[in-house]
């Protein structure tokens, strides 16, 4: 019996720490989106389903922010994912100075986004930004744009922003993994005559498929989380063309409506646990496979 607890007492502090502070929050936290919770009274009263009835509202705009979440989580996923094997494909080759080009493109993930979100502001800058700049150079100002302040290219300039951000720190994985596959593979696809799509398509892929699982899961938390990208760059504008779950969940806050911001945050849980879920299971079937 002895023998059995002995391990317990090297986790036991830790499990103690977790529900305290992770387990026990959560579950106050779900019974508080329950609640007319706010700054303004007093006392909590539990209202059932009114806030869930709030965010799924058409009359409110909670939607269109679950939406812009939803987006941004899967085109980031994938525009880093492709981005992200092709920068590890590159410098994973017999190319010159291969540490100096993965610590530069490794490095914007190590920015803090304070910074990159002032640099990008300026690049993004309608007068004298970097962008419009060189489209004018080069004789193209018609396709200069208001990048951050016009509703059609606000958001799609914050997934740029976090692409380029975060690219680099895929590449990294997704490089790891690359050299963990075995180089008899690639020599018998060249005694076979395989070319490089064949050896991307029946080798490199499938033997990449745990590292692409990783990539993709750390991905999809991070996408559906996404916050302060959104808030350095446009803080949810113009209007609502860039709002997310967090800039609401942020606004309820700031406004007093704590219910309301905890019933968002429980909803965005449910989505995330049930995304993660079916990605690990699709991207562990397709390793299998």
């Amino acid at each position: 019996m002895s023998k059995r607890m002995y391990p317990f007492y090297f986790i036991a502090i830790a499990l103690i720490f977790y529900v305290a502070f992770a387990v026990v929050p959560s579950l106050m936290g779900i019974y508080l989106s329950f609640t007319d919770w706010n700054s303004y009274a007093k006392a909590i009263n539990f209202i059932g389903l009114d806030n869930y009835r709030t965010i799924f509202s058409s009359d409110e705009n909670y939607m269109h922010g679950i939406r812009n979440t939803a987006v941004f989580t899967v085109a980031t996923i994938v525009l880093k994912t492709i981005i992200g094997l092709l920068l590890a494909l590159m410098v994973n080759r017999g190319i010159r100075m291969k540490s100096f080009h993965r610590v530069v493109l490794f490095m914007p993930s190590v920015i803090p986004m304070l910074v990159v979100g002032i640099i990008f502001k300026s690049i993004y800058e309608p007068q004298h930004g970097l962008i419009n700049e060189a489209l004018r150079a080069i004789g193209l100002s018609s396709w200069t744009q208001h990048w951050l302040s016009d509703v059609r290219w606000a958001f799609k300039s914050v997934i740029a922003v976090d692409v380029w951000k975060g690219a680099g720190y895929i590449m990294v994985i997704l490089l790891a993994g690359l050299q963990a596959i075995s180089s008899s593979y690639y020599e018998a696809a060249d005694i076979d005559g395989a070319g490089f799509w064949k050896k991307l398509r029946y080798i490199t892929l499938p033997l990449l498929m745990p590292s692409l699982t990783v990539t993709t899961v750390l991905n999809l938390l991070y996408g559906l989380k996404i916050f302060d990208t959104v808030y350095v760059l446009t803080n949810g504008g113009p209007g609502y063309a860039t709002d997310v779950v967090y800039t609401q969940v942020f606004s309820q806050f700031s406004l007093g409506s704590y219910g309301v911001g905890t019933a968002l945050i429980t909803v965005l849980f449910v989505i995330m646990t049930l995304m993660g879920f079916f990605a690990v299971k699709l991207m562990s079937r397709e390793e299998q496979g």
